[in-house]
């Protein structure tokens, strides 16, 4: 049977820490300031929280599923011969579209797993793809056949995830991001993930000019610790940038584009004109897409996953220098258990997670402002220590880390993405059954994970004012149980999660329709 038969979705299990740049460091924080400084500023402080970039985790108890024509590996050594499922079976179609040359090339007969262990494409040094000697990539492509399918290929059909729609009406003078309040009760340590919506993998709003500016004034100031890339990622940097570009332009078609050649990627919301082929793929991303992206390749040596590139602008305690070449081992050995009882179903469900099945989920955090991007040592560290007598509601935020993971079909390569969210927790109060969902988890969630999510620096303001909130909505009838034999409405996830009722009835009045 074919290496290539056509595996059950894997997006549903639950592993283990999934997201590779989850726990990429617990947060350090200092511990020194002295407590007659802190008595005269009258400020209350306790132990430093270990929290990071807010938790991104699944839970480690469920099992993996099984797939079609293939065993699940079962120690290290079985993952050499563990390839990803393939989407070799759209290259007909890609064919018709060829040169009779081209076509010819992708027309070939299938490689076996044989072929792909011994021909592998090197990720750890560079490879030219006009070598004459084709490799082959984990997802069953040879280095000949994505030649011959060139520039920006049909990734819907190599994906298997469809272009998204054009964005009817879209006004990005007043374009705000969806409010995603991702709360869950009960609140424990597993991933709450769905499938990827196809329109909404990357957002455009209002802030999308300064948000670009941000992010290269960060790389300007912090270089590698925010972009780099190794030897051997050239190809999946280059899909990801293709495929990033190609969704702006079929979402946003009247301010992106692409010139017929195909070299010069048009931005009409920033009035620049971008060569593609003269600078590296995640500098073109850096200057267009306000995204971070972490990138873990399958090592031809030993069928493992590593971070081989990066950009990231908006974590929390860690940075991509400090992480980059790194094995999902590696970047993990923080996390309590992670080696007894997550590394393993980590593993397997990197060996196996197929391109057309892409996740996305939330996690989200309580902060003083708005940090964006905090490597160790940062002065914003200290905040996390204190409970500031003087702070007030208006200076905390809901973070929220909206996330997605999804495997690129012909490297192979599967990419982290998110985007840091910044919400004033004011903004909860007409938000139905939110105050009182947020006040459960803060209140009653398991101490080990809130001291990680590190929340306490702002819950002596932010609790008594959710208090506040809830009575009003109760008060409004706003909320309301279910169960008539119920007073109360008990928190529990809601049904629209990761938003709240009447969400889009908000997201709409706030853009002015």
């Amino acid at each position: 049977m074919s290496i290539f038969t056509p595996m059950l979705d894997q997006w549903h299990v639950s592993l283990g820490v999934f997201f590779l740049l989850s726990s990429l460091a617990i947060l350090v924080v200092g511990k020194k300031q002295r407590a007659a400084v802190l008595e005269r500023l009258h400020i209350s402080r306790r132990r430093a929280s270990g929290a990071s970039t807010p938790p991104r985790s699944l839970s480690p108890d469920k099992k993996t599923g099984g797939t079609q024509g293939s065993s699940l590996p079962t120690s290290s050594t079985d993952f050499v011969n563990a390839f990803p499922p393939s989407r070799r079976l759209v290259l007909p179609e890609l064919a018709k579209t060829a040169s009779p040359e081209n076509a010819k090339i992708l027309l070939a007969t299938d490689p076996d797993a044989e072929i792909l262990v011994k021909e592998a494409l090197p990720t750890t040094r560079a490879y030219d793809l006009q070598n004459a000697t084709p490799k082959y990539t984990p997802t069953g492509f040879s280095t000949a056949e994505i030649k011959a399918m060139g520039d920006f290929p049909a990734y819907d059909l190599l994906s298997g995830v469809p272009l998204p729609t054009p964005y009817a009406n879209f006004d990005p003078t007043k374009a705000v991001m969806r409010p995603y309040r991702p709360f869950r009760w009960a609140y424990h340590q597993t991933m709450s993930f769905n499938k990827i919506e196809p329109d909404w993998w990357l957002e455009v709003d209002n802030q999308y000019a300064s948000r670009v500016k941000e992010r290269q004034e960060l790389f300007r100031q912090h270089g590698s610790k925010v972009l780099d890339f190794l030897p051997g990622s050239e190809l999946v940097c280059k899909e990801l940038m293709e495929i990033c570009l190609q969704f702006y332009c079929a979402r946003y078609p009247s301010y992106f584009s692409l010139s017929s050649d195909k070299s010069t990627f048009h931005n009409k919301l920033l009035q620049t004109d971008t060569d593609i082929k003269s600078i590296h793929p995640l500098h073109v991303l850096l200057n267009n897409v306000p995204e971070d992206f972490g990138i873990v390749l399958r090592n031809e040596k030993d069928g493992m996953y590593y971070f081989r590139a990066g950009l990231v602008c908006s974590s929390l305690g860690w940075n991509v220098g400090t992480k980059i070449g790194k094995s999902l081992q590696q970047i993990h050995q923080a996390i309590p258990d992670y080696k007894e009882k997550m590394s393993l179903s980590m593993d397997r469900f990197f060996s196996k997670m197929p391109t057309h099945a892409p996740i996305q989920r939330g996690s989200w955090g309580l902060e003083v402002g708005t940090p964006l991007f905090m490597p160790p040592g940062h002065p914003h560290e200290k905040l996390r220590e204190i409970q500031n007598a003087d702070l007030s509601i208006e200076e905390c935020n809901l973070r929220v880390d909206w996330q997605t993971l999804r495997r690129l079909p012909l490297s192979g390569g599967i990419v982290f993405n998110f985007t840091a969210l910044f919400t004033p927790v004011q903004e909860f109060r007409d938000e139905p059954y939110i105050p009182a969902l947020c006040l459960k988890i803060l209140k009653e969630g398991k101490k080990t994970l809130m001291d990680y999510k590190g929340t306490w620096h702002v819950e002596h303001v932010c609790i008594p004012e959710l208090e506040k909130y809830a009575r009003e909505q109760v008060e409004k009838g706003l909320v309301r149980s279910e169960n008539p034999d119920e007073d109360e409405w008990n928190p529990t996830t809601l049904a629209e999660s990761p938003f709240f009722p009447g969400w889009k009835e908000k997201w709409h009045r706030q853009q002015g329709f």
